[in-house]
Parts: C-alpha cells; sequence; structure tokens
C-alpha cells in the first residue's frame, strides 16, 4: 500500500493534467467533466470556456451552479493562505478575463465584466466591473442563452453613484 505522502503526489499529479486538459480541450461539456474529475463541485447546464483556470491546488474549493456561465480564460482563485472558497452562483456569468478572488460568492444571476477583479462577494443580479470590481447596475434577467441581448439590455438598471448622485456629476468631477 503507498504511503499517504505519494496518494497526495499522484492526486495532485492527476489534478494539474485534468486542468491544463481542460483549459484546451475542445466542446464545453468535456471542459466541465475534466473539472468535476478535479473535484471542482459543478452544477447541470455549467459553459466553461477555453484556457479558464478554475483553482490549481485546492479544486473542491470551487463550487459552480447550475446554469453559471464562465468565459475564456477567466481565473478563479480559491485559497491565498486560509481555505475560503469561492461560490459561483445560479445562471452567473463571468466575463473573459475576470479573476474571482477567494472568500467570493457570485450571487445568482450577476454579471461579472470582462477584465474585472472580484475581491468581494456580488450581490444576486448585479452587474459588476473594475479593479476592484463595483456593483454598475442590476439586472433583470441573467445572461444567457436563452435571454436575447435586447431583453437583457433592456432589464438593466444603472445604479446611481454614491459620490455624487448622477451620472452628469460624475462627468463634471472627472472633467475638472
Amino acid at each position: 500500500m503507498p504511503a499517504l505522502e505519494e496518494v497526495g503526489i499522484l492526486r495532485g499529479m492527476k489534478n494539474r493534467v485534468f486542468q491544463h486538459l481542460a483549459r484546451f480541450a475542445p466542446g464545453y461539456k468535456l471542459r466541465v467533466l475534466l473539472h468535476r474529475a478535479r473535484g471542482v463541485r459543478i452544477g447541470k447546464d455549467v459553459w466553461i470556456g477555453y484556457d479558464v483556470i478554475l483553482e490549481t491546488a485546492r479544486p473542491d474549493l470551487v463550487t459552480i451552479e447550475d446554469g453559471a456561465s464562465i468565459s475564456m480564460r477567466a481565473t478563479i482563485i480559491a485559497h491565498f493562505k486560509e481555505f475560503k472558497g469561492v461560490r459561483i452562483g445560479r445562471e452567473a456569468f463571468i466575463g473573459p478575463g475576470a479573476i474571482i478572488l477567494p472568500n467570493v460568492i457570485v450571487g445568482e444571476g450577476a454579471v461579472v465584466k470582462a477584465g474585472s477583479v472580484v475581491s468581494q462577494s456580488i450581490p444576486p443580479k448585479t452587474i459588476v466591473e473594475g479593479n476592484p470590481a463595483v456593483p454598475v447596475a442590476k439586472c433583470e434577467y441573467p445572461l444567457n442563452w436563452e435571454i436575447s441581448m435586447k431583453q437583457f439590455s433592456r432589464g438593466v438598471k444603472p445604479i446611481q453613484s454614491r459620490l455624487t448622485g448622477s451620472e452628469g456629476e460624475i462627468e463634471k468631477f472627472a472633467h475638472r
């Protein structure tokens, strides 16, 4: 019987091989299967794009709920020094190149815009952007294949700035 250390090394090697295969595997279903085999908890109808990195060391700390979408080159980091975890809620959308940091819950139907860095949890049906990501709008519908972009756009309601109260005042402040 192999020593516990050897089992850990073999598990780690399997995890790394499956991670690399999943990054470039054809078809999102195969990518989902490979990440599940690594230990990522993934619900039904999840879409994972090319070159996505899901927690390389502790995949068991990542939960992706039903209908969520993770776009190409997104990265989810579920731990740093502590083992906190990350949960991506039902029908949430993570944009291309976004980074989700440890101890974050992305709420149901939330949208993380491309390139955003999420360091705090996001309420349901909220659109965030930037580094660090901040709420910019609320959305009535999830961003998924069943909703047209026109319908999604009609359900987006900008959030008033907490600093100035309106976009016009933000413009004036930015041009001083």
